[in-house]
């Protein structure tokens, strides 16, 4: 049946949850940082093969990715310097401007310099933990890290503050990663490039650039009502957070969040496993990458309607067991057709996942204090992550490939066993009528 072009343009125009220009506006600003945080990504695969070259196991090389994402754990603290102290009258445009301006910095500094050095490291072994020596290079990519983790704080603070009242939280975070995702599609294939031709300085300078389209964004887009530090103020935050912290609920869902993403993963690994196993080259591997991203982009547009149609509760069960499937699905991953396949499947259902998580932590955070508790959920999130891949390849080291798959698998399944404990429906139910609230206030 052929559907007229009004007809599907009133569809679109129904299933878009951006009905205001405050709304669109918003969700332009968080897409294009957003952007600008996956392009980071970059010099990825170029740093990893680097490492490779040079005689690292997989598990170094992990190494070295934990210590770039360091200023991605300690991010609660980003979210309490911004609200408890404004910085020239604003908590969260001022910061941003600055988070931008150092990032770019860092990634220009690195362009500029002999980015091959960032493979000369000495790994040193104490107690049966690698150790590293790290020179300036290191040190600049984890500072280009600490301005885009603090302008991610300050995005998903706004995010909350803006998307909670107006039941957006879900779809703001659709456009995030949707544009998150769409960046990932251009490291997968301009990052196979770089790495093929290990063009480390490229990477930088091309990854340097999108933190300062997103300050000329924090100019023109961010618009905050100026405040100051006082003392009530002090006091009315002081207060949120400490209640906040001797409640049960934010205790479950982060560790609700930790858990599932705990699960061992490839990380570093699957690379090695792509390489040396399979011989895949590393513009083909860049071109998985992107067609993952691509996919991940349609899971990301899907989550938006969804989330405002589907009960929280019921995507999350769905996305474990998903999750499960997924990741034993890995055990047929042995060549071009059957990564291209298994690459594509996965791509949409990662991002759901995702995206769940994301929303139960948006949906639980405290008023008053939305960019430090969203900060903690997240810098838990952060963490479960990078501790899968950094385990994953330790594990990849000792006990190989297929027993790495069963093990993800299983710790994903034991994550069912948390979920009554979490009380999402509550949860869920608690940010419905806040929006509720907020609608009609808005209108009377």
């Amino acid at each position: 049946m052929k559907v007229s072009c009004p007809r599907m343009l009133a569809l679109v125009a129904r299933l878009n949850p951006f009905k205001t220009a405050d709304a669109k506006r918003l969700a332009v600003l968080f897409g294009v940082v957003y952007f600008a945080q996956g392009m980071w990504y970059l010099p990825n695969q170029s740093i990893t093969i680097v490492l490779k070259e040079r005689g690292l196991t997989a598990g170094q090389v992990a190494d070295f990715f934990l210590i770039a994402m360091i200023p991605w754990l300690v991010k609660p603290a980003y979210g309490l310097l911004s609200d408890f102290v404004p910085l020239f009258g604003r908590r969260r445009q001022s910061y941003f401007l600055l988070a931008c301006s150092l990032a770019a910095a860092a990634g220009l500094m690195l362009a500029g310099g002999d980015a091959i050095a960032l493979g000369a490291i000495r790994m040193l072994d104490v107690f049966g933990v690698g150790r590293f020596t790290v020179i300036a290079g290191v040190g600049l990519f984890t500072a280009m890290a600490l301005g885009l983790a603090f302008t991610d704080v300050l995005t998903d603070a706004m995010m909350v503050e803006n998307g909670r009242p107006r039941g957006l939280t879900g779809a703001f975070q659709s456009v995030q990663w949707a544009c998150i995702t769409v960046a990932s599609v251009l490291v997968g294939v301009l990052g196979g490039y770089l790495a093929e031709m290990r063009s480390l300085r490229v990477a930088f300078f091309l990854a340097a650039c999108f933190p300062l389209i997103s300050l000329i964004m924090g100019v023109f887009f961010v618009r905050e009502t100026p405040t100051r530090a006082d003392k009530a103020a002090f006091g009315e935050t002081w207060l949120a957070i400490r209640a906040t912290l001797g409640a049960r609920e934010i205790w479950l869902v982060a560790g609700f969040i930790f858990f599932f993403w705990f699960s061992p993963s490839f990380g570093p690994a699957f690379l090695y496993y792509q390489t040396d196993t399979l011989k895949f080259s590393q513009q083909f591997i860049g071109h998985l990458a992107a067609i993952g991203a691509l996919s991940a982009v349609v899971g990301a547009v899907v989550y938006a309607p969804l989330s405002r149609r589907v009960p929280l509760k019921r995507i999350m069960n769905l996305s474990i067991g998903f999750g499960v499937a997924g990741t034993l699905a890995y055990l047929l991953y042995r060549g071009t057709t059957s990564a291209v396949i298994i690459t594509v499947s996965f791509g949409s259902i990662s991002m759901i996942m995702q995206l769940a998580f994301l929303d139960l932590a948006a949906k639980a955070c405290p008023r008053h204090v939305e960019a430090t508790f969203f900060a903690l959920l997240m810098s838990v999130f952060n963490l479960g992550v990078q501790l899968s891949e950094n385990v994953g390849a330790r594990l990849y080291d000792v006990v190989g490939y297929d027993p790495l798959v069963f093990i993800g698998a299983a710790m994903t399944a034991m994550t069912w066993f948390l979920v009554p404990l979490v009380r999402i429906d509550r949860i869920e139910a608690k940010a419905r009528d806040e929006a509720t609230a907020h609608a009609a206030a808005e209108a009377s």
